[in-house]
């Protein structure tokens, strides 16, 4: 089966697109990664997704209209993505962009992703899963890290020797997320908080939105960490919650940033270097009490030589590896993430595990919204697989 996964992270940076084969055999499931692709949102509508975020507020007008420019700038970056890896395909699936993640008291109660699917397929003539986190919060869960599914076939996927070890998976994206793998247990996974999200709200801040990120950390790494603020940062109630639990750019955006740095005379290295170090020690703690041995490392963040640095220090004994080594290109992870959903969702499988997203009985992911023809689906696959191998050809970064 061959599926196109579509997205676009916390960061808003651009929108991924990713096709794999799959190929299941017996507990086995083979994916075959056939090429990758970054488009940047086009001019004036990432800064509209971004004035539509927490902390702004907005209106059913623009949540209209960027369901709709979301939906057609996703239908545009399939459309020529599919010709280009052979013009056939079976499915779409689409995480659309997430506006708000509805967390009260710790329980997700809602997650609104915009990008409305009916473009994608009528563009491509192919059924678009869309939607994929509403199923598990409606289940009790997080609706998130959605991930962990993934992360915990591709650690399984490592051979017998290798998984004996506890190890993890670290995607840094906006937000960082974790899974966590030990043998005899189920795999636990959470949001740690922020990864880049308040680097970014900063630096576009110091810049008056000319740059968008600390680019390689070149800023964070002059600056010297303000043991106050982080004290204060680290104080934030979020970070003591026991997993599962999920955030976003709900609380940590750039009015929280805003409150916590008031009255305080930083420079802009300091602050960087401060929300580094921030990133660096919450994703440290958090999965301290698991005594991971490798933390296999994703996202936006590992262009951050610096992060990885301060993240390399406060894991050790640790080791902090490249996800590449999973066989996934790092940037490509969540666009082949939804590539898998869509496999799951197509052949009658629950998309989440419980023990990562707290959903009492793990659900089916997404909505199918039909392409050109009538769907079909196949009968359910009685047991689902317990490992993924990626198989050559490798995937294939287009610019």
């Amino acid at each position: 089966m061959r599926v196109l996964g579509l997205s676009s992270g916390t960061s808003v940076d651009a929108i991924d697109v990713a096709a794999a084969d799959f190929d299941l055999d017996g507990t086995e499931l083979r994916m075959t990664p056939l090429a990758h692709r970054e488009v940047p949102y086009s001019e004036g509508l990432r800064e509209e997704i971004q004035r539509a975020m927490p902390p702004a507020a907005t209106s059913m007008e623009a949540v209209t209209r960027l369901d709709t420019l979301i939906g057609q700038e996703f239908a545009a970056a399939a459309q020529p993505f599919l010709a280009d890896i052979g013009g056939t395909a079976d499915l779409v699936v689409s995480h659309g962009q997430t506006l708000f993640h509805w967390i009260e008291d710790g329980i997700a109660r809602g997650t609104l992703q915009l990008g409305q699917p009916a473009w994608i397929a009528q563009a491509t003539g192919l059924p678009v899963l869309s939607d994929v986190r509403s199923n598990d919060i409606a289940a009790g869960g997080q609706g998130a890290p959605l991930v962990s599914l993934f992360d915990s076939l591709l650690l399984a996927g490592r051979g017998d020797a290798a998984a004996a070890l506890n190890s993890a998976a670290l995607n840094l994206g906006g937000i960082a997320n974790a899974t966590v793998i030990r043998p005899g247990q189920d795999p636990v996974a959470f949001d740690s908080g922020p990864a880049n999200a308040l680097l970014d709200a900063a630096a576009r801040a110091a810049t008056d939105g000319a740059e968008s990120v600390d680019r390689d950390g070149e800023g964070a790494r002059g600056g010297t960490v303000d043991d106050d603020l982080l004290a204060g940062l680290l104080a934030h109630p979020y970070y003591s919650r026991p997993a599962p639990k999920s955030t976003g750019r709900e609380i940590f955006n750039s009015g929280y940033l805003d409150a916590v740095t008031a009255g305080r005379p930083l420079n802009t290295p300091d602050l960087l270097a401060t929300l580094t170090e921030l990133t660096a020690r919450t994703v440290a703690d958090a999965l301290a009490p698991f005594g991971v041995g490798e933390v296999f490392v994703s996202g936006g963040g590992t262009r951050n030589p610096f992060l990885l640095e301060r993240l390399q220090a406060h894991l050790a004994p640790a080791q902090l590896r490249d996800a590449a080594e999973l066989g996934i290109d790092a940037d490509a992870k969540e666009a082949y993430l939804f590539a898998l959903l869509g496999f799951f969702t197509w052949h009658g499988l629950p998309g989440t595990l419980a023990s990562a997203t707290g959903s009492t009985t793990p659900p089916l992911a997404g909505r199918i919204t039909p392409g050109a023809r009538p769907l079909r689906l196949p009968e359910p696959v009685a047991v689902p697989p317990s490992r993924i191998t990626v198989s050559a050809p490798a995937p294939v970064r287009h610019p």
